[in-house]
């Protein structure tokens, strides 16, 4: 008892995880951290030096066709099983095993440099070798992304993080300054929660000690850009500890469906064996040592299992992998793991990220809409001439607005009412080390560019400047606007009300210098705001037109305050804001009493561009029968206005909007209304589908599983893994992931096939993936043609390698029994391994050429897809013909040579061999569909290097019999009797029941 006990306590020992404990970091002091934390670099490799061989080994010796093979090879050295030559097993199994262990020592030498050099990239301020504690500078216009700050948040291309501890907008202090000060940051226990960070600034040496709270607001997102002032930030995270890697799961090995089905085949063959080999000593009648012989009956007939099916196989995706990458129609596309191409023949879930893989995440304004009148792209310049003649006319006091005032209030709340920064890089040739200066910057309008958290908001500023009013600075005070004839007009920022996903808008109040009248501008989503504006009778059902052209909308309004209702507003807000208990609520309280009967201004539409040709790759996929899941980190508003515009949503499909639920019961009745619905798209939030999981998974899954399109909007990175995982085990079928950032390598690396895009947020996900591509309009061609061709060439290739083991066992199992169930081998040493490589291997090899279609079929009619995922290219049905073939074939071979016995044994090992050889490279041109010239030579090589060894195989033949014209009629007869009925039926068949593809290419 107390020895298993003590071995309990030592494999929990290796178990155990490190507990992750919340952390104080001394700035620039790295030596008082009191533990090590993990190293912060990329890892995409599966193994290390130690790992390699056992890993690769035990991945494929997990397959029963090899363990098979292994233990059959090992038997050989049993004298009593001994029954032929040591290298007629040993060969074949070492040269599989050599193949496989090159291929999977390239896989990962090239994971390694990936790795290697982007963990080795240096930057003009920074390595992203750092440890915690470490700090960072950051100046004005300095991306944190291509800088490689790792920030707190996700969507990075590597594993380490910045924490702001102090910002300021004074000049950066002196190196010397900033290390002698005596601060530290405690802060809470690396969690996978990417929306959330708790705490403290504490600052020791000065009088009174500094503390302050940081949150979630005190930390820079990955791939952000500081857009004014200065930034110094410290290390918290690093390696594993990042939430970045803790929502990412670990690289796994890929296993095919293809390789898993041909694994239940071997094992049904292997059965046969078995029975066959039990058959022969029965007939034997037990004689002797019965149980040798079943054992030597087993070694004989062990060519059922062909060895080399795995190594043609593996070839074979390695050949595809290389016509993927040299499509010049797909250019940039990469391979990355070349075991499972054929996967993308066989996919019927598609779960794709939105930003940045659907659409560009580049918004254009569109259309502005003032209630009485609408401008679209085609009339901007009316608005422009409005707002030049409202600058250039001193206003007078009109009773009723004119329309040209209408815009110019409308311009003006758009130009105001945001959170943008414009930003202007430092002059050329100005060195990044250099201490950084004003007149470093060029303040021209071609150097400007926008930064903000939402490129919505910087399309609005865009537009505003297109039309004459353009933001040129702005601070945390104020900001400047510069008129169509060149005047400044400077605004202050009173207070500013950010965008939240439970407020669904934004307000900013602020004074004109020049009259000194303070307005409230507010902008927000109609649901929102709808209830905020005064009465109108237009907005929801102009909403309702922008919706459905695929426009993100926004509703602008103002309100004007004197300065006593806003002294009042501030002292009411500055006390709610330090409140203790119920501080946001409280704040919320009163920003709402000054969202009261506003002003509407105009309504606003922007369009986030979709990639090229998102829309017909999506209905082509949709036509193959794959169902695409979208799963987006964006707002619902967003999601499913995307969900439109892609035409991931038909037209005439409704749309489903699953509402917020919290508990079971709500869960339970949302759950009874959508079962209501028919034939429409979901779309629902993360939170919600986190409580549909948590009480009805199996219920929720397989009602979304009916749907044409889901859309899952809020999800984090586990949450979208979870759903793979979840369609995975419900279903059963192959998921396919797609996405660009860092927060998809999650879902990439759980789907059986992932596919990532190299895009604007780094090259995490690509290289994370199986596959990496350029564009998502690639995806149509890698499926219809490259995951089709794959799948079916692999399909016939496996059983072709079977056939050719079959109807050799076929003939050995005739020849025993003629010969009084002789143990007997029929094929001798060389002649075996001669059969299996170059007699046979490269006309049947040369499959990996075959197509059904051409290419632009394949594309034209998608529905030829959803052939390959209803049923299979392997089934037990197709499996069974072959046997049944390969059964007639080999009898006939083996009875004919008999029937036609000659003086000599040895002449019907030669009639027989030559048959079979002949046989061979016939049935595979009957397989082929479509000849390239490279099976023609492989046919004749074949043909060729046989001819030629006959001269050196004195050993098993009678090279004087072979040159007799008794010897090629023989030959030739037996081959006619073995395929000429095949191709007779083969013939029928097409005629009376072609294939589908058959119709398209006649």
């Amino acid at each position: 008892h107390s020895v298993c006990h003590c071995s309990d306590w030592l494999i929990n020992i290796c178990r155990r995880k490190k507990e992750l404990k919340a952390r104080t970091v001394w700035l620039g002091c790295p030596e008082k951290c009191e533990e090590k934390y993990p190293k912060n670099a990329i890892k995409n490799q599966k193994y290390n030096v130690f790992t390699f061989i056992p890993g690769v080994l035990y991945e494929q010796f997990k397959f029963f066709l090899n363990l098979y093979f292994l233990v059959v090879s090992c038997s050989q050295f049993v004298p009593a099983l001994k029954i032929g030559y040591l290298y007629t097993y040993w060969a074949p199994l070492g040269f599989v095993l050599t193949v496989t262990v090159v291929r999977e020592a390239v896989d990962e030498f090239r994971r390694y440099k990936r790795d290697k050099e982007m963990n080795s990239q240096l930057y003009s301020k920074l390595t992203n070798q750092r440890i915690p504690s470490d700090m960072v500078f950051l100046r004005t216009s300095e991306k944190t992304g291509s800088c490689f700050i790792r920030t707190d948040q996700l969507d990075g291309e590597t594993d380490w993080k910045l924490k702001v501890a102090v910002s300021c907008t004074q000049r950066l202090p002196a190196l010397g300054d900033l290390f002698s000060i005596n601060a530290y940051v405690y802060a809470q226990k690396p969690q996978l929660d990417i929306h959330s960070f708790e705490g403290t600034f504490t600052r020791e040496d000065s009088d009174p000690a500094v503390h302050e709270s940081l949150s979630i607001e005190n930390t820079l997102w990955a791939s952000t850009v500081v857009a004014s002032g200065t930034v110094i930030g410290v290390v918290i995270y690093t390696g594993k500890e990042t939430r970045s890697v803790m929502n990412t799961s670990n690289p796994k090995n890929k296993v095919g469906l293809l390789d898993l089905e041909l694994n239940q085949l071997t094992k049904a063959l292997f059965l046969a064996l078995v029975a066959l080999s039990v058959v022969m000593v029965t007939l034997q009648g037990f004689v002797g040592p019965w149980y040798r012989n079943l054992f030597r009956f087993l070694l004989l007939f062990s060519y059922i299992i062909p060895i080399s099916l795995r190594v043609n196989l593996d070839m074979g995706k390695a050949a595809y992998g290389w016509m993927i990458m040299k499509d010049d129609n797909i250019p940039g596309t990469v391979v990355r793991t070349s075991t499972i191409p054929e996967e993308l023949g066989r996919l019927v879930y598609l779960l794709t990220d939105k930003t940045g893989t659907l659409t560009q995440n580049e918004m254009i304004f569109k259309r502005l809409h003032l209630g009485t009148v609408s401008y679209g792209t085609d009339t901007m310049d009316e608005i422009q001439s409005h707002i030049i003649n409202s600058y250039s006319q001193p206003s007078a006091p009109k009773v009723r607005k004119s329309v040209s005032s209408r815009i110019h209030e409308a311009v003006k709340a758009i130009a105001l009412c945001h959170n943008v920064t414009p930003v202007y890089e430092s002059r050329a040739g100005v060195s990044g080390e250099t201490e950084y200066a004003e007149v470093d910057q060029d303040f021209s309008d071609e150097n400007r560019t926008y930064q903000a958290s939402s490129p919505d908001e910087v399309a609005l500023v865009q537009w505003t400047e297109s039309v004459g009013l353009t933001l040129v600075n702005r601070d945390l005070t104020s900001m400047q606007l510069k008129t169509p004839d060149g005047h400044i007009l400077t605004y202050y920022i009173l207070q500013i009300f950010p965008f939240t996903s439970e407020s669904k808008r934004m307000g900013i109040i602020v004074r004109d210098e020049s009259s000194g009248e303070i307005t409230f501008y507010m902008k927000g989503a109609d649901v929102a705001m709808s209830t905020i504006v005064q009465y109108n009778d237009w907005l929801e059902e102009e909403c309702g037109n922008m919706a459905r052209e695929g426009l993100r909308t926004l509703v602008v309004a103002k309100k004007s305050l004197t300065e006593e209702q806003y002294q009042d507003f501030e002292s009411r807000y500055n006390q709610a804001k330090l409140s203790i208990h119920d501080r946001n609520l409280k704040v919320a309280a009163v920003v709402e009493s000054l969202e009261r009967e506003m002003e509407l201004l105009c309504l606003t539409g922007v369009e986030d561009q979709l990639q090229a040709d998102v829309r017909p790759t999506l209905e082509m996929l949709r036509n193959a029968g794959i169902k695409i899941w979208m799963l987006t980190g964006d707002k619902l508003e967003t999601a499913t206005c995307i969900a439109k515009s892609s035409h991931l949503v038909s037209r005439t499909q409704d749309i489903h909007i699953f509402r917020p639920v919290t508990t079971r019961g709500e869960a339970h009745l949302e759950l009874n209304a959508f079962r209501r619905k028919h034939d429409c798209a979901l779309v629902i939030s993360g939170d919600s589908l986190e409580v549909c999981l948590k009480y009805y998974e199996h219920e929720f899954v397989e009602l979304a599983c009916q749907c044409p399109a889901v859309v899952c909007c809020r999800c984090s990175p586990t949450q979208k893994a979870h759903i793979v995982k979840l369609l995975q085990h419900h279903t059963g079928k192959r998921t396919c992931a797609i996405g660009d950032g860092g927060n998809d390598v999650s879902m990439i690396q759980a789907a059986d096939c992932g596919i990532g895009i190299e895009g604007k947020e780094g090259k995490q996900a690509s290289l994370a993936a199986d596959f990496s591509i350029t564009q998502f309009k690639h995806i149509g061609r890698l499926l219809m043609v490259h995951g089709r061709n794959s799948y079916k060439r692999s399909a016939a290739l496996g059983q072709f390698v079977m056939h050719r083991g079959l109807i050799i066992s076929t003939m050995q199992a005739v020849f025993s029994s003629v010969f009084y169930f002789a143990s007997v081998p029929l094929y001798q040493g060389f002649l075996m391994v001669g059969y299996a490589t170059i007699y046979t291997m490269f006309p049947v090899f040369s499959l990996v050429l075959d197509q059904d279609v051409k290419p632009e079929m394949a594309l034209l009619y998608p529905e030829l897809y959803k052939d390959l995922t209803k049923g299979r290219s392997l089934s037990f049905k197709t499996f069974l013909i072959w046997v049944l073939i390969s059964i007639y074939q080999g009898g006939i071979l083996m009875y004919g040579a008999l029937l036609l016995f000659e003086s000599e044994f040895v002449h019907v090992v030669a009639i027989s061999f030559t048959a079979l050889i002949l046989t061979e490279l016939l049935m595979v041109a009957l397989t082929i569909r479509t000849w390239h010239w490279l099976m023609v030579v492989a046919e004749f090589l074949s043909l060729g290097c046989y001819v030629a060894s006959l001269a050196f195989l004195n050993e098993y033949f009678d090279v004087a019999f072979i040159t007799t014209v008794t010897f090629l009629w023989k030959v030739s007869a037996i081959t006619v009797v073995s395929c000429l009925p095949l191709y007779i039926i083969k013939y029928l068949k097409r005629k009376f029941s072609p294939p589908s593809y058959s119709k398209l290419t006649s």
